[in-house]
């Protein structure tokens, strides 16, 4: 497993989540929001973002706003889900909801699809 590789994914994957649960609860998302959100630094999110625009995961209006692309949105959807049912099964298990939530953020990059599809179904099958 090449690790750094790895970790860069994972941050991508945090980045278009959270754009995604920014426009769900204001009308535009700029690099300062989301700076603020991820507690980094404002040069740090503009570098990320130039790389997520290059991969075509976003885009960047000339006012600064940034929206995903079709397929920033299917991976940032993707992302949200791991971590929504994986946060909810944890809880159901007892943990609190706080460790829960940052639990299922590290869990949500590294676990297969295999097996979180078995969680996923579980939890439909026992609720």
């Amino acid at each position: 497993m090449n690790y750094p590789k790895h970790k860069s994914e994972e941050s991508v994957q945090d980045y278009l989540e959270t754009i995604l649960l920014l426009s769900q609860k204001q009308p535009n998302v700029r690099a300062i929001d989301i700076a603020r959100e991820l507690n980094y630094s404002k040069p740090s999110v503009s570098v990320a973002m130039k790389n997520l625009k290059s991969k075509e995961y976003i885009e960047v209006s000339e006012l600064g706003h940034i929206s995903l692309t079709e397929e920033g949105m299917s991976i940032a959807c993707s992302v949200l889900e791991r971590h929504t049912v994986l946060s909810q099964w944890l809880i159901r298990m007892g943990v609190t909801p706080e460790v829960a939530l940052e639990d299922a953020c590290k869990m949500e990059h590294d676990m297969s699809d295999e097996s979180f599809q078995a969680i996923k179904n579980y939890l439909n099958t026992h609720s």
